[in-house]
């Protein structure tokens, strides 16, 4: 496993947090390590038998409030832009509802806003077009959540969220469609208006699956970071682009953007892949599901990894608050790093050996198998 062969090279040094030349002010720079709530404060998993992946709609004002009472920097959420060019949050590419028993579905991009609007729970209390969601075999399950709340636009969200909490902007498009560039320009542009007329000094990352449009973000404007998100091999694509951390790297330095934003399990099996993107000097950030188990995200940490997007943010923005590391050599092991680290309120000191590191290059292959 590439894992193990880290172990020596792990420490707690911190590696670089993006670009930093003076003239390059959109680079991604951050000085502790940065927690991003998926979807607000987590995605939906209505199939899923744990009642914390329903407790609030996701990509919803709520949920993006909710978020912000906890220590995190920024909350990723999924911008399409309807048929009247109005960018709105939501993840999937179809709508789903139900209408005199039988399941009807629409795509976001097809409707106006107004129409997309109507779907679910109102502003009046009403509910006439309750939503669905389909699942990847196919399954279709009412989107039933403890905590529901309507649906909304790129702008309910700079108007009506916590103004000190980033927003991670991810243009969302639809793997299956093969999108001009005139398409992806038309897109990019409104969402750029709403982002214009209302950012102000809100922290913004964009990203996008795309490589085109990832780029095209990069060209149109000069104030806000864009990343570039890849399963790194994880699920392969007919676009040879999105299917390495080496092809992520290319896409970056070939379209100036700021950094990668990869599925965690690519990373892990892949190690070594780290150094080439420090090298490049791109920041690196990791989604998916092992990112909601905390010892995942500290051994990312020592691996260089800058942040994370997590779906349970209560758990792992408490548990790894205010982490701080201070470098101190060990003078009688050399094999032995001493460091200050603080958990929330706590601060401890503890030594990071080699086989304590060697517990975490084991503990994270037996997750990486499930």
């Amino acid at each position: 496993m590439a894992l193990e062969t880290m172990a020596l090279s792990l420490s707690c040094a911190k590696f670089s947090s993006g670009v930093e030349d003076d003239d390059n002010k959109e680079a991604f720079v951050s000085p502790r390590f940065v927690v991003i709530g998926h979807r607000g404060f987590g995605m939906n998993m209505l199939q899923s038998p744990d009642e914390k992946m329903k407790m609030i709609k996701e990509n919803s004002i709520l949920s993006f409030n909710v978020a912000a009472g906890f220590p995190i920097d920024f909350i990723e959420f999924d911008v399409q832009v309807t048929r009247d060019g109005c960018p709105v949050i939501f993840h999937d590419n179809f709508m789903f509802t139900q209408k005199q028993g039988v399941i009807i579905e629409k795509r976001v991009t097809e409707m106006t806003s107004h129409e997309f609007l109507s779907y679910g729970p109102q502003k009046d209390g009403s509910n006439v077009k309750p939503m669905f969601r389909k699942t990847k075999d196919g399954r279709i399950f009412e989107w039933k959540v403890e905590k529901d709340d309507h649906l909304c636009t790129l702008k309910d969200a700079f108007v009506k969220v916590k103004r000190s909490l980033g927003f991670n902007i991810e243009l969302k498009l639809d793997d299956n469609i093969v999108y001009g560039e005139e398409e992806l320009r038309q897109n990019i542009v409104n969402i750029l208006k709403v982002v214009d007329e209302h950012a102000k000094n809100r922290h913004i990352i964009f990203s996008s699956f795309h490589p085109d449009a990832a780029r095209l973000i990069r060209n149109m404007q000069r104030s806000y970071p864009v990343f570039f998100l890849t399963n790194g091999g994880s699920e392969i694509y007919k676009d040879v682009r999105r299917n390495s951390l080496d092809e992520a790297i290319k896409i970056c330095k070939e379209g100036g953007l700021q950094g990668i934003v990869s599925e965690v399990k690519a990373i892990l099996r892949n190690p070594n892949a780290i150094t080439r993107i420090k090298e490049s000097n791109l920041s690196l950030l990791s989604y998916g599901q092992l990112n909601n188990v905390v010892e995942v995200i500290y051994l990312q940490y020592l691996m260089g990894v800058e942040g994370v997007i997590v779906d349970m943010v209560k758990e792992i923005s408490e548990a790894i608050a205010n982490i701080e590391v201070r470098n101190e050599e060990d003078e009688e092991e050399d094999d032995r790093r001493e460091c200050l680290i603080i958990f929330g309120d706590e601060r401890k000191k503890v030594r990071i050996s080699k086989d304590e590191i060697a517990f975490l290059t084991k503990f994270v292959p037996k997750k990486l198998q499930q």
